[in-house]
This record gives C-alpha cells, sequence and structure tokens, in this order.
C-alpha cells in the first residue's frame, strides 16, 4: 500500500491583546494555510461563540465528505459511460452536544443533484452512489454513516 502526507498550517488568529486570559477575552477564529494555495478563514461554530460568515469545521468535514462523493461520482460515472453534465450538492450532517460540551456528527445525508443527458439509465447512474463508501478517502475516515438522497435530471 502507498502512503502519503497531507500537510497544513493550522494558525489561531483570535488574540484580541490578552489571549485566553478569560472565556470571552479571545476569538475562535483561525486560518487554515496549505502549501502554494490560498488561505481560508475559519472561526468555531456559532453555538460556540464562533463567527457565523466563516466556515467551521463542521462546515469543512461535511463539505469534504460531499466533495469526495462527488469527485468519485464523476469518475465512475465517466467509467461507465454517463455524461454528468452538472452536480450540486446540498448535504445535511446531523450532529449532538452532550450536556458537558463535547459534539459529534451522528450521521450525514448526501443530497446531489445530478443533470445528464436525456435518455441516461438512472437505475445505473444512482447504482454508482453505492460503490462510493468503498473507496472514498473521507467516506472511509468517518465513524458516522453516510446515506444519500440523489435527485436526476435529463436534459
Amino acid at each position: 500500500m502507498a502512503q502519503h502526507n497531507y500537510t497544513a498550517r493550522i494558525e489561531w488568529t483570535g488574540n484580541r491583546g490578552t489571549g485566553t486570559s478569560a472565556y470571552r477575552a479571545y476569538d475562535r477564529t483561525w486560518t487554515i494555510a496549505t502549501p502554494g494555495k490560498p488561505p481560508i478563514h475559519c472561526s468555531n461554530d456559532p453555538l460556540l461563540g464562533g463567527d457565523p460568515a466563516l466556515p467551521n469545521p463542521e462546515d469543512l468535514l461535511l463539505s469534504s465528505l460531499s466533495a469526495c462523493h462527488m469527485l468519485w461520482y464523476l469518475h465512475l460515472a465517466s467509467e461507465a459511460g454517463i455524461a454528468v453534465q452538472s452536480y450540486r450538492d446540498d448535504p445535511v450532517g446531523v450532529g449532538e452536544t452532550t450536556p458537558d460540551g463535547a459534539g459529534r456528527f451522528l450521521r450525514a445525508t448526501l443530497k446531489p443533484h445530478i443533470v445528464m443527458p436525456a435518455g441516461t439509465d438512472l437505475t445505473t447512474a444512482d447504482a454508482i452512489h453505492d460503490r462510493i463508501h468503498a473507496v472514498c478517502f473521507i467516506a472511509r475516515s468517518v465513524n458516522f454513516p453516510v446515506d444519500y438522497a440523489a435527485t436526476y435530471e435529463e436534459n
């Protein structure tokens, strides 16, 4: 098996001048920097004092899961001779927070809307989703169920 490394720098940017001297004395903002790519400015979940205008770790995990599924779908559709014209997903992740503040994802549902040419075999197109969990790096790495509820449009 081949191993490969992924690197990033996560840097807290929320020091207002007194660091973490008090719970409300600092911002929950941070930046993701990956070599050769633009930085991504992030914050904590708004439920935990974060900036609602910035992505949070939960947003990023759900987006990564959806993007991995999409990229594998496009690849497998291409191999199956299915000419996907557009792909859009509105995934939903369901989380819970325990009384002590710990949280986790319970499940995620991907909701891709896929446009393909008229006459496409939609049974074959739909069956591709079932194969993705076995190969998607992100889906294989999470410990919660991932389902899909795809819709299709022919043009």
